[in-house]
């Protein structure tokens, strides 16, 4: 048996033995490395990526791994009793990104499932499920695919991610960000009546500043069996939001006003332990502190085209010192972004290629532009500026390019609530957008909040609004798209079911809602 001395010894005289001399040490972990389970994301019609990340102790620095490269073999078969194995090798695990994985497999056949696991010595991981594109030049008669995001550990359970593991015939699921939350431990929550009660479940650790900071966060995000359930049984398409990093950042600006050459720093730890543990391919890795092209695209056949947008690496800052405001000038200010001139390029390129009958736009803050009032004695609408109805300039610029393609679907997150409405360009429906509640952020919640009535008079391009946790179930065909949105009814205790509260309906050719 080797002690960490003699290991590390041993990494220091002569690495090229160090890794196979630990890998035979089996009795030197102190627990089972793959404890943080497995994934697959950023599907291609001939592959994906795989993702494990080696953590024996997940809540002890370095995940109780030493500080030398690993060799981690792989597997990935056509069955799921690995019957077949199509490809296999080896990838390094490496101290520096904290011993994260990530094999990008090619060579697979479009359109179908595969079955992939880990193996470190005598331990092999669970098993894992990936999925593949269509080709390009193919027709599908229906896509199925999630949408989930929002999970802050300490306001409940992760029940919805385990009835999300067991949806049939996935192809894929979005993730839109908010995988954790960066606040330490917090005082009492509030019950209905405004009187204290506990958190359902604590954050261990302080606010995260640094990647040591990030990196236990994460590690116990997924040490939720419930969430590693959706994440080995479905290809995932994650991208980040806020919380990655810090509330409501943008740019080089966080909302405790410190200085950009500060915060740039801050900024860097949070997206490297995001690409750590998230199943995404070498090129969204940080690069001078920024994921500089984390948008990216996804074509299923003639049917389906999807843009991920990254809409807070190059946002302007937020108008009026953020938060929920009425209108100030800064509101129409000609030169604020949302996203960057390249991106917005980008996104406007692909809505007008007419390659396939539907377009999708997966991002992360409501596009709709709400009059937020919930009270009759508010007198003067009120805006969400983190939204972008805070850059109105910009909304409409985009909303423009929409016009007459009557195909665009928007996905959205962030607001713990699920909404569904018609984004409108001078005054005529372009496209739809859904935005999916949380998987836990905000609480049990419950199907109205007080003042619904009122935003519901004030906005009607608003359709349907809920206020409680669960996920979207997405499914289209050439004629039409079809949301349903899955909740239950609570998330401070587990195991609460899970049920269809509306299914919405939007028929290709005409940007419209209708209700079942």
């Amino acid at each position: 048996m080797f002690t960490r001395r003699q290991i590390l010894t041993t990494a220091t005289i002569a690495p090229t033995l160090a890794a196979p001399a630990i890998v035979k040490a089996q009795s030197w972990f102190a627990g089972y490395p793959f404890a943080l389970g497995v994934t697959s994301g950023d599907p291609a019609p001939d592959g994906f990526v795989i993702w494990t990340k080696l953590a024996p102790k997940p809540f002890d620095p370095h995940g109780g791994m030493p500080m030398v490269p690993l060799p981690v073999k792989w597997e990935v078969a056509s069955d799921d009793r690995f019957k077949t194995i199509v490809a296999s090798g080896e990838a390094q695990a490496r101290p520096e990104l904290g011993h994260a994985v990530h094999v990008e497999v090619t060579g697979m056949q479009p359109d179908r499932p595969y079955w992939y696991r880990f193996i470190l010595g005598s331990d092999m991981s669970s098993r894992g499920r990936a999925r593949t594109l269509p080709l390009p030049s193919s027709s599908p008669a229906s896509i199925k695919f999630g949408v989930a995001g929002c999970q802050n550990y300490e306001d409940g359970y992760f029940t919805a991610f385990r009835h999300l593991a067991r949806e049939d015939d996935l192809a894929f699921v979005y993730h839109f960000g908010d995988f954790i939350y960066e606040y330490e431990q917090r005082g009492p929550d509030y019950d209905k009546d405004g009187l204290p009660v506990d958190q359902v479940r604590q954050h261990i650790g302080q606010d995260c500043f640094d990647l040591t900071d990030y990196r236990l966060r994460y590690a116990q995000y997924l040490s939720d069996y419930d969430l590693q359930a959706a994440r080995a049984r479905h290809t995932w398409f994650p991208t980040f939001d806020d919380h990655e990093v810090e509330n409501n950042w943008v740019g080089d600006f966080d909302w405790k006003d410190a200085p950009p050459e500060i915060f740039r720093l801050r900024r860097q730890a949070g997206l490297q332990a995001w690409y750590e543990y998230m199943p995404v391919r070498a090129a969204l890795l940080p690069r001078n502190g920024i994921i500089t092209n984390a948008y990216r695209e996804a074509r299923f056949g003639d049917l389906l085209s999807i843009d991920f947008l990254d809409t807070r690496s190059f946002r302007s800052d937020q108008p009026c010192d953020d938060g929920f405001k009425t209108h100030c000038a800064g509101i129409d200010d000609p030169k604020a972004q949302v996203i960057s001139a390249e991106e917005e390029s980008w996104l406007t390129r692909n809505l007008t290629r007419a390659q396939t009958k539907w377009n999708c736009v997966a991002q992360q803050v409501m596009m709709m532009s709400l009059d937020r009032r919930r009270y009759a004695d508010e007198k003067e609408k009120i805006y969400n500026l983190d939204s972008w109805a805070g850059y109105e300039v910009a909304r409409k610029r985009v909303l423009a390019k929409m016009r007459g393609l009557d195909n665009v679907v928007v996905l959205t997150g962030d607001e713990h609530q699920n909404f569904a409405g018609l984004l409108e360009s001078e005054g005529k429906p372009v496209a739809v957008e859904f935005v999916s509640t949380s998987i836990s952020s905000g609480g049990d919640g419950s199907d109205l909040r007080a003042g619904s009535d009122i935003m519901f008079r004030n906005n009607p391009q608003l359709k349907f609004l809920n206020d409680q946790r669960g996920y979207l179930l997405c499914e289209v065909t050439p004629d039409a798209w079809t949301t349903r949105f899955r909740v239950m009814d609570h998330v401070s205790t587990a195991g609460a079911d899970i049920n269809t509260r509306a299914t919405l309906t939007v028929p290709r050719g005409q940007p419209s809602i209708s209700i079942a």
